[in-house]
């Protein structure tokens, strides 16, 4: 396809890791409520969501210090290759049915995933040159493997694996999913040549081992956050107000006017993403409890689906992503010469929007198709996430090539990690939204929880609509002014 070989070799890696992450997801949060919260009655689904949440949050925060290590310690190489050994012994340890051991291996996969996750995405653009045509397609090719690995694991994992022997069993499958993805990178290296390579003056094995120490003390204060929900929320507004700050001062010390301008523009959609995410992450929290609890099976008995088949709405996303991806690559080159592209701002606020016509198709499924036993017909389901499918791909992939464009090439790294700082702020309210819709209310004075109904799930789901079609229309509208500060960047 006219692509360089080593975009196939980062594309098998990120394959197998996304096998494990979003074969792990599939089953955390209803997996944690089980197995640890079941005391809790009614309450257990709004505590999963807010692990979910922390966990999820904290899995993309960590980027920005994976970036930092990567430009300036390690190298993309080698920071791949040691989060890769960390998570895969974080997925191991998640199978000892215990509360404490269990957030010790959340935490150790959130280390591992800082110094793998911005990484892999910085070498893709690496591979081309600035104004190469063929980067957003090939960031686009690349989420594609993403999304082949998400497609694939949660039938592995939940509805299969998990069904049958018990959802911690899902756990052990994403962490042989994780040891290809190690065992991949080492076959990658001749493909990749200098790329992602330490300079000379940093290729000693002792950066190596000091950094995985670092990963370590990340590891415990992760293990804090994920048992204090409230500072985590306080330090990851911190960190972004820090953030911006750095890209503002570094802008201005540069005396560069015009990278000044990319990097505000760069910072306002950081916002539009934020927003979409924290819509659109309703997928493993409380649409998968929506899922198990008030939607038709799509195959077996309520029992069995209840166990585990539920999953199978995990892998309708990046089924989608597969399906319209090539479309997606092969569509934005085509207008561009007729001129009719829309530019970034604008492919943002069409995400925005069809994300928040997913929950609206929801909504109206929920008022008007539920059947008899008060469950709704699973196609509905399926079409939220259709619409979340063609939003998601009008901004993720866009996105991920807009950050190595706009900031400075010694920067990109740092600039991809605030990118997944973005994802990690909305991670967290995600989390916080899950457990509204998930989590039951009280019975009206007597101190008992009861579970959430349908008509709650409803009401949560009205109101992300009119957010997401807000931030939307808001972006359109901003459009032309976000463009002239990005200063022809497309």
């Amino acid at each position: 396809m006219g692509h360089p070989k080593a975009l196939w070799q980062l594309f098998n890696i990120e394959m197998w890791e996304r096998f494990s992450y979003y074969g792990m997801r599939a089953v955390l949060a209803v997996y944690v409520a089980t197995t640890f919260f079941a005391h809790l009655g009614a309450g257990a689904n709004a505590e999963a969501s807010l692990v979910y949440g922390g966990y999820t949050a904290l899995v993309y925060a960590t980027g920005i210090a994976g970036g930092y290590v990567a430009d300036r310690i390690l190298g993309y190489q080698r920071s791949i290759l040691l989060g890769a050994i960390i998570m895969a012994a974080g997925l191991f340890v998640l199978l000892i049915e215990n509360l404490n051991w269990f957030l010790v291996g959340l935490a150790l996969i959130v280390a591992g995933n800082g110094l793998f996750k911005p990484n892999i995405s910085t070498m893709i653009g690496k591979l081309y040159a600035p104004n190469d045509v063929r980067r957003d397609s090939g960031f686009t090719i690349f989420y594609m493997g993403i999304n082949l690995g998400a497609m694939v694991a949660p039938i592995v994992t939940a509805s299969w694996i998990g069904a049958t022997w018990g959802l911690k069993w899902g756990f052990f499958a994403a962490g042989i999913g994780m040891m290809l993805s190690t065992l991949f990178l080492e076959v990658a290296k001749k493909s990749l040549g200098h790329v992602g390579l330490p300079d000379k003056d940093k290729e000693g094995w002792g950066r190596f081992f000091a950094v995985g120490a670092g990963a370590l003390v990340l590891a415990c204060i992760v293990f804090f956050l994920l048992s204090e929900s409230t500072i985590l929320g306080y330090l990851l507004i911190a960190i972004m107000v820090a953030l911006i700050a750095y890209f503002i001062i570094a802008g201005i010390r540069s005396k560069n006017k015009v990278q000044l301008h990319r990097y505000l523009a760069m910072i306002i959609l950081f916002a539009a993403n934020a927003c979409f995410w924290a819509l659109f992450e309703q997928a493993g929290s409380s649409l998968n409890f929506f899922a198990r609890e008030f939607v038709t099976p799509m195959f077996g008995s309520m029992e069995t689906w209840q166990a585990g088949g539920f999953g199978i709405f995990q892998s309708l996303n990046p089924l989608y992503i597969l399906i319209f991806a090539p479309a997606f690559a092969m569509l934005w080159p085509k207008l561009d010469l007729m001129n009719m592209n829309p530019s970034i701002p604008r492919k943002f606020a069409l995400g925005l929007i069809q994300v928040a016509l997913g929950f609206y198709l929801l909504v109206f499924a929920i008022g008007n198709m539920t059947n008899a036993e008060g469950l709704v017909p699973w196609i509905f389901l399926a079409m939220t996430y259709l619409l979340h499918t063609t939003g998601e791909l009008c901004l993720s992939p866009i996105g991920l090539s807009m950050v190595t464009k706009l900031a400075d090439e010694k920067e990109v790294g740092l600039a991809m990690g605030g990118w997944f700082l973005s994802i990690a702020m909305a991670q967290y309210v995600a989390g916080i939204i899950a457990a509204l819709a998930s989590g039951g209310t009280n019975d009206g004075g007597h101190g008992e929880m009861v579970a959430a109904t349908i008509t709650q799930y409803s009401g949560v789901y009205m109101q992300l609509f009119w957010i997401g079609l807000i931030a939307g229309i808001a972006y359109l509208v901003l459009a032309p002014a976000i463009n002239k500060l990005m200063h022809g960047v497309k």
